[in-house]
């Protein structure tokens, strides 16, 4: 599809790359053949050079309402004039309370109360520490286990990095939190290969909890926490029933069950939240990305009444919950929380989501014949496309696959090892969809 739309002006770019100590980037690779951006707007970016690069990706999960939304910006900015910072220890600001306030209306009943932090990360972290301290003021100091899923992600703090499952983010940091286990992995290409939404095989993988249960008895275990899809491992749905069936064994035990809705909250499965996707209400369920757009940084955990209740008691001076951020429910990410919400809710983009999932997936099942192609996952408006990998050199193709994609083929998309991961922003369209589905083609051509 040829691009006539204007040109921007190149940006000028910094002579020397060095200083910057990148994230989860290839350092030395990416300053030999930088992937240099300098703005966006709607589905694309623009890089320093001036060409246009339509985003398959939202960013990193975040931008679901697409880049340059001035109703964003302008309440960012109007919130920076009239107040740009306040303690959010002992006061607070209007706008925190009602944006917790509409978060809690979007969430399943009874997950009333918002605690914020500022990432994914701080709020996996927040989960698991609130999951410990109820155990403790409930009497029940024992319960300090937890659990989380091979193959999952809770952000790099030590909590979230503990509980997590991917082997190449807990490798070099030691043995990390003591007192944690892992459920199994929910994927089997065997049995799930090429499967649109939820696989019909896998349900009975929640039934490894009651094992883990009985060798450490249920009265150590405080908490599981797992993605209800987890995304950042190359997207693996959850199977059906799995979540009902996790539900019913932490109910069964007194453990509480966190969802770690980072990348699926906020319209990603087609709903506000995965967990009323799949009819299941978790203890907790952490959210960042996508409640801001990605224009500020912030993140929060919902918390069930019967977990914050317990916490309010004792003398009313006294702090109830010894924890929290110097950003949390920063004046400019509430500003821009508020935003998005309304632009969610005006544009029906949840909704909008939930219409385009099945024409998304169709589109993407088309690439099953492209050479290298092993398997392919789509649920809501996201897909894993897992390439053959490179004899002896893992992830080689799928990093072939990112360069080709922004250098090539004006297209950015995530890799997770050898998996190329499509999650678009909500408004795109039918032929957008199409303009990326070919594009990814040209990348597996390309890499094969």
């Amino acid at each position: 599809m040829l691009d006539k739309s204007p040109r921007p002006t190149p940006v000028a770019v910094p002579n020397d790359l060095a200083a910057h100590w990148m994230p989860f980037t290839a350092n030395r690779a990416f300053k030999k053949n930088p992937r240099l951006l300098a703005g966006a707007k709607d589905m694309h970016y623009f890089t320093v050079d001036g060409r246009k690069i339509i985003d398959g990706a939202s960013g990193m999960w975040c931008t679901n309402a697409g880049h340059g939304r001035t109703q964003i910006s302008s309440a960012i900015a109007k919130q920076a004039e009239a107040l740009d910072y306040a303690p959010p220890f002992q006061f607070g600001i209007p706008q925190a309370f009602e944006l917790a306030s509409r978060i809690a209306e979007l969430a399943p009943a009874g997950l009333d109360h918002v605690f914020f932090c500022n990432s994914g990360s701080e709020a996996a972290d927040t989960a698991l520490k609130i999951a410990l301290a109820y155990h403790q003021i409930n009497g029940q100091g024992s319960r300090i286990r937890l659990i989380g899923r091979e193959r999952g992600y809770h952000g790099v703090g030590f909590g979230g990095t503990s509980v997590g499952g991917i082997v190449g983010n807990r490798k070099m940091f030691g043995s990390l939190l003591t007192g944690v286990d892992h459920l199994p992995a929910t994927y089997d290409r065997e049995k799930q290969a090429f499967s649109k939404g939820e696989p019909e095989y896998g349900a009975h993988f929640a039934d490894e909890l009651e094992r883990i249960v009985n060798l450490h008895g249920a009265n150590t275990v405080a908490a599981v926490i797992v993605e209800p899809m987890a995304g950042s491992t190359g997207v693996l749905p959850a199977p059906k029933g799995y979540l009902k069936r996790l539900r019913e064994i932490t109910q069964k035990h007194g453990i509480l069950l966190i969802f770690d809705e980072v990348i699926t909250g906020y319209g990603r499965l087609g709903f506000a939240f995965a967990a009323e996707r799949y009819g299941v209400t978790p203890d907790m369920l952490t959210f960042a990305k996508g409640i801001t757009n990605g224009a500020a940084p912030m993140g929060g955990v919902l918390v069930r009444d019967t977990i914050h209740d317990a916490f309010m008691s004792g003398p009313e001076h006294v702090v109830e919950l010894t924890h929290g951020y110097t950003y949390s429910a920063h004046p400019l990410a509430c500003a821009a929380g508020l935003a998005t919400l309304d632009i969610y809710r005006d544009e029906k983009l949840f909704e909008r989501a939930h219409g385009l999932e099945p024409k998304f997936a169709d589109a993407v099942m088309s690439l099953r014949k492209e050479p290298g192609i092993v398997d392919i996952r789509t649920v809501g408006l996201t897909a894993g496309i897992d390439l053959a990998p490179v004899a002896d050199a893992p992830g080689k193709r799928g990093f072939a696959g990112l360069n080709s994609a922004f250098h090539d083929n004006d297209l950015m998309l995530r890799v997770a090892g050898d998996t190329l991961c499509l999650t678009p922003p909500l408004i795109i369209t039918e032929e957008q969809i199409g303009e990326i589905i070919e594009k990814v083609a040209k990348v597996i051509r390309a890499t094969a």
